[in-house]
């Protein structure tokens, strides 16, 4: 087990969550793949008027699923699909299979990902690495409209 040389931290700041924001956004997929959401999440704290605080993401949906990953190498996304086919394959014998043979690798592949988020928010800006990207996955073969509940809570300016 390896420690850190050093660590430090910046000074805590406070402030009371007077506000609660929400919002609906509506993607349409063109099928199997990710989505960068990052500018759409953004332009909503810009609208919430965001000061400090949280922003959450919720996906409404069983087959589709959100994840922050890596948004300069697209390899990085295409790696992802990958292991993700190759985690949960449409030839694995499912019995559910009411939509296709894709269906249930979806939910699978949902389970595996995540549904919801959560990002700090500071300074109205979400507190995400340099490399670092909000992304809507779609695990289904066909394209489909998904809706996503955006939320920020905390201060608003």
């Amino acid at each position: 087990m390896n420690s850190a040389k050093t660590m430090s931290h910046s000074a805590p700041s406070s402030v009371a969550a007077t506000s609660i924001v929400s919002s609906r956004l509506t993607v349409q997929t063109a099928g199997a793949g990710f989505t960068d959401i990052t500018r759409e999440v953004a332009k909503f704290l810009r609208e919430a008027r965001a000061g400090e605080g949280a922003v959450s993401l919720f996906i409404r949906h069983t087959s589709a699923s959100l994840t922050i990953q890596e948004n300069a190498d697209p390899t990085v996304l295409a790696d992802l699909m990958t292991a993700l086919d190759r985690a949960a394959p449409e030839d694995g014998g499912w019995r559910h299979d009411a939509e296709g043979p894709d269906d249930m690798p979806a939910h699978i592949k949902t389970m595996l990902t995540a549904t919801s988020l959560q990002i700090p928010v500071l300074d109205g800006a979400m507190a995400l690495g340099t490399w670092q990207g909000i992304y809507l996955i779609e695990h289904r073969a066909r394209q489909h409209s998904r809706e996503i509940v955006l939320q920020f809570i905390g201060a608003t300016r």
